[in-house]
């Protein structure tokens, strides 16, 4: 496996999140939790993920606000949505916003994966872009 990503879940759903990062941690991941959008947001610039996992509705703030606050941000993770929605107006808006990918709850674990992996080989991908010398940047 390829160096330990950093994955950060913020979503009040308990059983959910817990079962999102036993799978995650199972495939070597590093991850952590947040509760609700405020706490998610602290924990995105103590911690610098290298991935979100963002419920769209939680108590104190949901994902909207959080995607608003990171739009436009160069040193923003990349972003999952996940929600019991079905709005695709939603989805639109939360794909404007920037995210990877748009999950609809229930969703197979293997669907998840896989919008992790892209997630994380768009991250590796700005990363090695913000490490490149500014001459080679063409």
């Amino acid at each position: 496996m390829a160096q330990q990503k950093l994955i950060l879940i913020v979503d009040d759903d308990y059983e959910l999140s817990d079962g999102i990062r036993a799978v995650l941690e199972s495939q070597g991941h590093k991850v952590f939790q947040a509760r609700d959008g405020q706490q998610g947001k602290t924990m995105v610039y103590n911690h610098r993920p290298d991935l979100v996992i963002l419920d769209m509705m939680m108590q104190r703030m949901g994902g909207y606000p959080v995607l608003e606050h990171f739009k436009g941000k160069t040193d923003a993770p990349p972003f999952i949505m996940i929600t019991a929605n079905e709005g695709s107006r939603h989805k639109a808006y939360a794909e404007f916003l920037g995210v990877v990918d748009y999950l609809r709850k229930p969703f197979a674990m293997e669907r998840l994966l896989e919008a992790v992996d892209k997630g994380l080989k768009q991250s590796e991908a700005k990363q090695g872009e913000a490490t490149q010398p500014a001459d080679d940047k063409q």
